[in-house]
């Protein structure tokens, strides 16, 4: 008999194929359940101070205590710390617990629109009130004009009482809009401006109210009447408005998407895709051989600075803290040593080929939808600029634990080299010392108010976190 010619591509080539052909039927149905769970996350919480009050809500009903009211820590015990209602921290303490700690690190922020200090304004020429915004984070200004939006947020009274707004999402609420120009006028107020300018910063502006008061005497009639209006119904006046956190955000539920459902489209998948499945991850970790902890950060879309955000000392403060708890005689060498010898996975999403516009990707070397969770050993731009770039010896190790798990991945850059790019807070704890890789699902559409992700990549990130927290 012939021996059968030896093909060399199988042999030496890198076969990768789509999670819906290479997972088993069973395991295609949990998947599809957790979606499901996560397209409920995303329904409920649009702001890093919803994400972290969902997820704390939840920790504790797991077994995790308050990290600050914790006299002393064992092996074993699970712990939570917030900071201020916008970056959390969970973690179980390991049974190696001086040899180093294993975290996933995502952020809970998303591109967004905010309140000005002093929002609330009438135009007299539209006899309208109008809410004026200051965009947050690289969004697409035309993406928020003529579509519906709520408001989520808090404001402290002069008296120091939290106020929580949440108004635009439930069935009956009313939703705010910005509106565009129509087509037939806007050939010359708009058509000579690129893409980019179509709709200007100071035009996001959200029309609020048109019924005036029955007051003479009022010269703004229609701000007077929303005044009344929020005082009513929040007891608040429009000084208040100066202690407020209040983000504009789009008015719609998550949805399947595709006849065959296998992708979810919503609002704030970056990053609270990761966020979702690193929390749903640490919440099943149970006596890891590494302290394995979870960090939720804000301000990642704006540059990750301030208290609350990866570039603040938040992350030696909860290391310090559980070590000081295990060992209150630990020295300041010693605490350097376990963050040198720390591993971190920095847990943002990378992008996904759009099949609108291959041209900015190299198709080698990009994500493709439902392939598995995208491993990017550097980001940054204009030749690497502003990366983090794991090292090979990590890379391996990655390689490994996927492989024996049997997680399906895949290996990309963010796009075409001086295409553009972007960063991602891995740099932020690499200056520890610290071995740190990005990995996260690819999304198509990334900062739109409806970014698309295959059910598939939400899986695999899940899975992919739990067997790095799980070691």
């Amino acid at each position: 008999m012939a021996k059968k010619k030896e093909n060399i591509e199988e042999k030496y080539g890198m076969k990768k194929e789509s999670m819906w052909l290479a997972l088993k039927k069973k395991e295609i149905k949990e998947a599809m359940k957790f979606a499901e769970d996560y397209k409920n996350f995303l329904k409920e919480v649009k702001t890093e101070r919803e994400a972290v009050e969902f997820m704390v809500k939840e920790a504790e009903k797991r077994g995790f205590k308050n990290l600050r009211k914790a006299k002393t820590l064992s092996v074993g015990d699970k712990f939570y710390i917030e900071n201020r209602g916008k970056s959390l921290a969970l973690g179980v303490v390991g049974k190696k617990p001086y040899e180093g700690f294993r975290l996933v690190v995502s952020h809970i922020d998303s591109p967004r629109m905010d309140l000005k200090p002093n929002p609330l304004v009438e135009d007299h020429d539209a006899a309208l009130a109008l809410l004026k915004t200051h965009y947050y984070g690289g969004i697409k200004k035309y993406h928020w004009v003529s579509r519906p939006l709520a408001l989520h947020g808090v404001v402290y009274t002069k008296e120091g009482k939290r106020i929580d707004i949440k108004v635009g999402d439930n069935p009956g609420d009313p939703v705010f809009v910005i509106p565009d120009l129509l087509p037939h006028l806007a050939r010359k107020a708009q058509g000579d401006r690129k893409l980019f300018e179509g709709i200007k910063g100071e035009e996001l502006q959200l029309v609020v109210g048109n019924i005036p008061v029955e007051d003479k005497e009022v010269k703004n009639k229609v701000k007077a009447y929303i005044l009344k209006y929020l005082n009513e119904k929040y007891g608040i006046v429009e000084e208040d408005f100066n202690s407020a956190d209040i983000e504009i955000v789009p008015a719609e539920e998550p949805r399947d998407v595709g006849f065959d459902r296998s992708m979810i489209g919503a609002y704030g998948q970056d990053d609270r895709i990761c966020a979702y499945t690193s929390f749903r991850a640490i919440l099943e970790v149970d006596n890891p051989t590494y302290t394995s902890i979870a960090f939720f950060y804000d301000k990642e879309e704006i540059g990750s600075d301030g208290n609350v955000g990866a570039q603040s000392n938040f992350l030696e403060y909860v290391l310090a803290k559980v070590t000081s708890l295990l060992n209150p005689r630990y020295t300041h060498v010693e605490f350097l040593e376990m963050l040198y010898k720390t591993k971190a996975i920095s847990a943002d999403v990378s992008a996904a080929i759009n099949p609108l516009f291959k041209g900015v990707h190299d198709i080698p070397n990009a994500a493709k939808a439902g392939y598995g969770v995208v491993i990017s050993k550097y980001t940054g731009h204009g030749g690497k600029y502003g990366a983090s770039e794991a090292t090979a010896e990590f890379m391996s190790e990655i390689r490994a634990l996927l492989s024996k798990h049997h997680i399906p991945y895949q290996v990309a850059e963010l796009g075409k080299v001086d295409e553009g790019g972007g960063g991602t807070i891995a740099k932020f704890f690499a200056q520890y010392g610290m071995d740190v890789v990005d990995i996260g699902p690819g999304l198509i559409g990334m900062h739109s108010p409806f970014e698309i992700a295959s059910k598939m990549d939400v899986w695999s990130a899940y899975r992919t976190y739990a067997a790095f927290l799980s070691q």
